[in-house]
């Protein structure tokens, strides 16, 4: 009997910022023949899809998601005929591909917004959201325009970046979300930059001009879509005044769930209307259970578990995520999606501190039950780079977390055209680059390599249960089994930064002298007899 599993269920996805992935045409920007160039280093490691951050038409205020044409592929990073070339070599790997769909805005300089703009009765007037000054030109409500969440980011005594909630270098907290059109004496709504202006879904014709940009990539073979922002598309009627507290929220943190679901089964029922595709969503949650309102059989597939990755790299801490992901979606039979890193939060390997929680963190990421989404970089236990005043880019403060794939040794890294890349490299570039790190059997490229390989061919791993083990507080223990084949796997995790001591229970069917490193030494672990295992600081079993 064929496997009816959903291909994207179990899955690792490879997220890619093209600026940074990789530079074909020597111009210093990451583009798509650079990824296509590149393609074998994914299937070496062996990930079964890839999401493209956005590589459409765009003015680049914020670097692709101020998108001034959802159809085309703006020239830096190449032509409709690269995409559609890498798509050809990405499936002929077995590689799928999801692409970037950014509901929420367009840039200033979409045609859809200049028809707006250009007169209070232009039949495009209403694709967006106008209103008059109130007296005194004060505007229509006290929102205030988001960069990044406006997060930013200390270390603590522990090695940890920690987030602050409050106001992100770079950004403003006094910048209004709304900006006046001088041609027409009306303010047009921004959650994000004044160059991104919000469409309003509450128009039939936007949602159909939506519908036809999912249909336009998905009719050129794409598996799918990450979903960007999609929260912010439910605008409550009235647009009332924010609670000063949460004025910089997008949208005032005023949220009409709603109209939010309704337009994610609208989404649903364009991609079903195809056969084999997925969605995963980027949605507003402060805890797992509100995330995962946003999935299921009519809404998305999965959404981006996020509360672990404000969260510091501690056991007590990641046993709460993991408990209310699995209550959450056994109960209602839906699928959880873990991610540690992405282009808008510093990486992981940087926020906890050393490379051994890094990779333990692998581990951890990969043996969970639900989808893995790895950031490009994570596999090379990259940290941020250390932009300078005069190199800095993004308004929003996140340029540490893009900078350029290292691939080579060597001060250019692989990025060897004419032009110096766009940003500095990370921090560890020189010791942490695939040329470097592909020679070390011991490195932590060959653990990601070994995870993904076990993961594939492991039914429990990849989408069998989840149940606890007895462990130390300071230790997370668990096993995955597969009830269709009675493959058992278990993975210990020491989170401390003193060695520990795990007793086995008589109960565990399972292979402890196994190790996933991929080198049969246990570098994270020593067996210590045959019913125990010492974990170094920050160790893993698998």
């Amino acid at each position: 009997m064929p496997d009816e599993t959903p291909w994207w269920k179990g899955a690792v996805f490879y997220q890619i910022y093209p600026r940074s992935f990789a530079d074909a045409s020597g111009d210093g920007i990451g583009d798509l023949g650079g990824i296509r160039a590149h393609l074998d280093h994914l299937a070496t490691l062996g990930v079964d899809a890839i999401w493209l951050s956005p590589f459409y038409r765009s003015p680049m205020a914020d670097f692709g998601y101020d998108i001034s044409d959802h159809c085309d592929v703006d020239p830096l990073f190449g032509t409709l005929a690269d995409f559609d070339r890498l798509l050809a070599d990405a499936h002929q790997r077995g590689i799928r591909v999801i692409v970037d769909f950014v509901p929420n805005h367009t840039s200033d300089q979409h045609s859809w917004f200049a028809e707006s703009r250009s007169s209070r009765d232009n039949p495009k007037r209403d694709w967006y959201t106008w209103r008059d000054a109130k007296p005194g030109g004060h505007p229509p409500n006290n929102w205030r325009a988001s960069f990044t969440g406006e997060t930013h980011w200390v270390r603590d005594d522990t090695g940890q970046l920690r987030p602050r909630f409050g106001v992100k270098a770079g950004g403003d907290v006094h910048a209004s979300a709304w900006t006046l059109d001088d041609a027409t004496g009306q303010l047009y709504l921004h959650e994000f930059l004044p160059e991104q202006p919000d469409v309003d879904w509450r128009n039939p014709a936007v949602a159909a001009a939506m519908f036809d940009v999912l249909r336009f990539w998905l009719d050129r073979g794409v598996d799918g879509f990450r979903v960007d922002a999609v929260s912010s598309v439910g605008k409550p009627i009235g647009l009332p005044d924010a609670n000063e507290k949460l004025a910089m929220i997008p949208g005032g943190g005023l949220t009409d769930d709603a109209f939010v679901f309704d337009v994610i089964r609208a989404l649903r029922e364009v991609l079903d209307g195809y056969d084999d595709k997925m969605m995963v969503g980027e949605v507003h949650g402060l805890d797992a259970p509100e995330i995962m309102r946003h999935v299921g059989t009519d809404k998305f597939h999965l959404a981006f578990n996020f509360p672990p990755m404000f969260d510091r790299w501690r056991a007590d801490r990641w046993r709460r995520h993991i408990d209310e992901t699995e209550a959450g979606t056994q109960r209602h039979d839906l699928w959880p999606a873990w991610v540690l890193s992405n282009h808008d939060t510093p990486r992981h390997a940087d926020r906890y501190g050393t490379q051994s929680r890094a990779r333990a963190a692998a581990v951890l990421l990969l043996t969970l039950r639900g989808t893995a989404f790895l950031y490009m970089g994570d596999e090379l236990g990259l940290i941020d780079a250390f932009v300078p005043a005069g190199r800095r880019v993004d308004p929003g403060g996140r340029d540490g977390e893009r900078a350029p794939l290292p691939w080579t040794d060597g001060d250019r890294h692989g990025w060897d055209g004419p032009a110096d890349p766009w940003l500095p490299f990370p921090r560890n570039a020189a010791t942490h680059n695939v040329e470097r790190l592909s020679r070390d059997p011991r490195s932590i490229l060959h653990l990601y390599r070994a995870l993904l390989a076990a993961r594939r061919g492991a039914d429990s791993l990849r989408t069998g249960a989840f149940e606890w083990l007895a462990a130390p507080h300071t230790v997370l223990a668990y096993r995955r089994l597969s009830a269709a084949t009675g493959d058992e796997r278990a993975v210990i995790v020491n989170f401390d930064s003193a060695p520990a001591h795990v007793d086995l229970d008589g109960d565990w069917v399972v292979e402890v002298s196994s190790t996933m490193t991929g080198n049969g030494e246990a570098w994270t672990g020593e067996v210590a007899s045959d019913r125990a295992v010492l974990l170094r600081p920050a160790g893993v079993r698998g």
